[in-house]
């Protein structure tokens, strides 16, 4: 793999950004049960990525739009009472990528390739991608830092942390928030339908083995980082797919993880 090459370089930075953002928010997304969540965010931007060129606009915006959309959609047939959550997800995630294909498909000719808006391409990016996901990684980290209190006591245990008067009202939308942030910068990266590759899997791996929520977050982010760039290498090599590459390779220690830890 060419070191030198400016764009393996910025793959390699991108990479550990992300790997960032895998250890403050996947951490979370994992404990809070978020991950079908961050996964549908991933996939509902689909069809703001195939509009992006064909209106001129750049695709973080209508990514953005699209997952701000979905979460919206979520929460109003979630609040419904009707539709239970998990199901309000799976509607909506199917809706998603339905359209996003109807668009790709029929309507919009974009210039980026189908599998490149569902699978990214770390090789493909630019200065400004590296800007957008740093400046997310460091509200990530700011946030954390502010309301890890009230993400902690809201999730293990809800009406202890209202009797503590720990605010949560703001707490968990901010956290959502961010995840959908999270989600958009790394589309370009792995595609709509990897986002889980980079921000859940390596936390799930971790969360079987990690005693402490501390432990957790720094644990995810060495791992995420090592799977991102030994993903990068391999498809490199082989001459496959990045983000692929580090999907299957995640898959596969989870897996590995899983079975020791079970035997053990």
């Amino acid at each position: 793999m060419p070191l030198d090459a400016p764009f393996i370089q910025r793959a390699i930075v991108e990479t550990l950004l992300l790997a960032g953002l895998a250890g403050v928010l996947g951490s979370w997304i994992v404990l809070r049960r978020f991950a079908f969540f961050t996964h549908g965010v991933g996939t509902a931007a689909f069809p703001g990525l195939v509009v992006a060129a064909p209106a001129g606009v750049a695709p973080q915006l209508t990514g953005l739009a699209a997952a701000l959309i979905y979460a919206g959609g979520v929460g109003w047939l979630g609040r419904t009472r009707r539709v239970a959550t998990d199901a309000a997800t799976g509607l909506m995630l199917v809706a998603a990528l339905a359209i996003g294909v109807v668009l790709a498909s029929d309507v919009f000719e974009s210039p980026a390739s189908v599998d490149r808006l569902l699978f990214g391409s770390l090789i493909g990016l630019s200065n400004q991608d590296l800007w957008l996901t740093a400046a997310v990684l460091v509200a990530a980290l700011a946030l954390d830092l502010a309301l890890r209190r009230a993400w902690l006591a809201q999730g293990f245990d809800p009406g202890a942390a209202r009797a503590l008067g720990v605010r949560t009202a703001v707490a968990d939308p901010l956290l959502l928030l961010v995840i959908v942030l999270a989600a958009v910068v790394a589309l370009d990266a792995v595609g709509a339908l990897l986002v889980t590759a980079v921000l859940v899997i390596p936390a799930a791996t971790v969360r079987l083995v990690a005693p402490s929520v501390a432990t957790l977050q720094l644990g995810t982010a060495a791992l995420a980082a090592v799977e991102g760039v030994a993903g990068l290498w391999l498809a490199y090599e082989l001459n496959i797919g990045p983000g692929p590459a580090i999907a299957v390779l995640g898959g596969a220690v989870f897996a590995l993880v899983a079975v020791v830890t079970r035997w053990r």
